[in-house]
């Protein structure tokens, strides 16, 4: 009886939170959050999740002077810890998710040199994301850097002010680029194979790329807020990101 009581008790609650809540998420999550969404709002059917999309670094920029977002989903743990340090996250930063780089080109090329791919003569623009303010760019320039690449290419660079920016110069202009590899398992990305059109970057190279999330000040109070944390902590939300590429068990 008891059983039965705290499972329609669990039940009520689940199904009473209604409401809209405001989220922060860094570019390269934007390939897996409508998956994220759905698997959520089929647990809290009445909870409208709204998303916007940006460099983790003008997100925090935006929290700062202001913006009404309750969660941050960053690139890296460097932000969370800073609006934490600052007093507007009310959470401390944890790992949700661990990033990878690739190398994307729109055409077949020949990848057995791997990463030294760049020293190509008919290679002559890489997309990047802004390393200021998108940790997927300061990954690429820390492996090209650790490569011994980095000063005979850096001329070569198309800066973009976001990882998902970064994949559309990839795909439209730049001759590769270093782009999330989460962006691969979209649907749209699914032509490109890998050894193709697209390597792994050794991730030796470069800093794991440890992305932070915390609840801010204006979600503190609120149940549906919470229930979106724990749901990206949980495992259903594990499973969707190891999908996309990510890793989520170190």
């Amino acid at each position: 009886m008891k059983t039965k009581l705290f499972m329609a008790a669990l039940l009520i609650s689940t199904c009473s939170m209604a409401g809209t809540i405001s989220i922060a998420v860094a570019a390269n999550v934007s390939y897996a959050i409508d998956d994220l969404k759905k698997a959520f709002n089929k647990q809290y059917p009445d909870t409208d999740v709204k998303v916007t999309l940006g460099s983790s670094g003008k997100l925090t920029a935006q929290i700062k002077n202001g913006a009404p977002y309750e969660i941050l989903m960053s690139a890296n743990m460097k932000y969370p810890e800073a609006l934490y340090k600052e007093k507007l996250a009310v959470t401390e930063p944890v790992v949700y998710a661990r990033g990878s780089l690739a190398v994307l080109s729109s055409r077949k090329k020949d990848f057995s040199q791997g990463i030294n791919i760049v020293l190509d003569k008919q290679i002559r623009a890489i997309a990047i994301a802004n390393p200021k303010s998108a940790p997927y760019g300061k990954a690429a320039v820390e492996a090209l850097k650790n490569a011994g690449l980095y000063e005979k290419v850096k001329h070569k660079f198309v800066n973009a002010e976001s990882i998902s920016q970064t994949v559309a110069y990839t795909v439209t202009a730049a001759d590769i680029g270093f782009i999330a590899k989460s962006s691969l398992y979209s649907s749209r990305m699914a032509r490109f194979r890998r050894g193709d059109y697209f390597i792994d970057v050794d991730p030796e190279l470069y800093t794991p790329i440890s992305q932070g999330m915390v609840i801010l000040k204006k979600g503190e109070e609120e149940r549906e807020v919470r229930a979106f944390y724990n749901f990206i902590l949980g495992p259903k939300a594990k499973e969707i990101f190891e999908k996309y590429g990510y890793r989520v068990n170190e």
